[in-house]
């Protein structure tokens, strides 16, 4: 529809947060995320259109962003598995696939992540 935007009011926090917790040493130049390989629970896996799980990552400049989110719901409930649940990063500026859902697993690399999209 033409004019029409819709601003997710998402539940989470900046992505930074952790990774100052986490005190990545100066080797670190991304982050990458996993998300969850179930072919069962999720039907779509079972097809060999991508190499599962899903990987994306971010360099770590753009992971510090404070609009950068590990959000974990969305307009003040529960995040719902087909949004991502239990935990999807949210990345305004990129397009969507950089924003990995039913992330299970994240780390820090001194390379760049071998993404599923650069696979």
């Amino acid at each position: 529809m033409e004019g029409w935007s819709i601003v997710v009011p998402w539940v989470g926090f900046s992505l930074s947060e952790l990774i100052n917790k986490a005190k990545p040493t100066s080797k670190a130049k991304y982050v990458e995320f996993t998300t969850v390989e179930d072919p069962k629970q999720m039907p779509g896996q079972r097809g060999r259109v991508l190499d599962w799980p899903y990987v994306e990552g971010l360099r770590m400049d753009e992971a510090m962003h404070p609009l950068a989110l590990l959000c974990f719901g969305m307009y003040g409930e529960t995040l719902p598995n087909q949004d991502g649940a239990p935990l999807r990063i949210v990345v305004p500026w990129k397009y969507g696939f950089k924003s990995g859902k039913a992330i299970v697993r994240i780390r820090f690399s001194e390379t760049q992540p071998r993404t599923t999209w650069r696979k």
